[in-house]
């Protein structure tokens, strides 16, 4: 029996695709970068924000050049406070509704994500759905980032859950993997920033098309 939900927050419960791709074409236009399709930007949705770069020009040797990968992430910070104006991200249908619902049944929620926790805990007030989240791990609250299962870990140990106990949701490959790596029941979502396909192929237990399916995942609704 599922008794805690390890979400990730970016493409599974805020659509935030249109702010980064924005932030991020605005940083390689600012550091004079070779350009990048919005289909690139959107496949690294879901890494830490110096992956993210370096995975983006690992073409051009970038690959493995942190510091690279530092100062692309701290120009993306800065562009990133300028263009989140309050309303530019939006919950997907029926978040709001599903958590009050599996909150009401006892099913404890928290948030693996590699956002940085200003910016994830700002999204959460501005969303009013703080108070269904027990716990969140973000970008640099453990030594390995998405898809090794650190935040998983991390999760289950401070709330004393078992892995056979927790269900991962996602959009990405990255959530995906990350779960089963963790031992968890993996559930992927489709409208977010990865295909089916791609959920398919890295394991998902389960794969929905709303986010209020997961009570039917979890017998909550018929």
């Amino acid at each position: 029996m599922i008794k805690i939900i390890i979400f990730d927050f970016d493409g599974t419960i805020g659509n935030t695709q249109q702010l980064i791709v924005k932030t991020l074409h605005d940083t390689i236009d600012k550091l004079n970068l070779t350009f990048r399709s919005d289909a690139e930007c959107i496949s690294t949705i879901g890494l830490p924000l110096e992956k993210a770069f370096m995975s983006l020009y690992s073409d051009e040797g970038k690959g493995d050049d942190v510091m690279f990968g530092k100062e692309c992430a701290g120009t993306y910070r800065k562009l990133f406070e300028k263009n989140n104006i309050k309303g530019a991200v939006s919950m997907f249908p029926n978040v709001k509704e599903t958590m009050e619902r599996l909150y009401s049944m006892g099913i404890v929620m928290t948030i693996a994500t590699s956002r940085g926790r200003e910016s994830l805990l700002n999204f959460l007030e501005e969303m009013d759905i703080m108070r269904y989240i027990s716990y969140t791990v973000c970008n640099g609250d453990v030594e390995n980032a998405k898809p090794a299962p650190d935040m998983v870990v991390k999760i289950l140990e401070q709330l004393h859950f078992k892995a056979h106990e927790a269900m991962v949701v996602g959009d990405t490959s990255f959530d995906i993997i990350m779960g089963k790596k963790g031992g968890c029941i993996t559930c992927g979502v489709t409208y977010g920033n990865g295909g089916q396909q791609e959920l398919l192929d890295a394991g998902a237990n389960h794969i929905i098309n709303n986010f209020s399916d997961i009570l039917k995942i979890l017998r909550l609704e018929g």
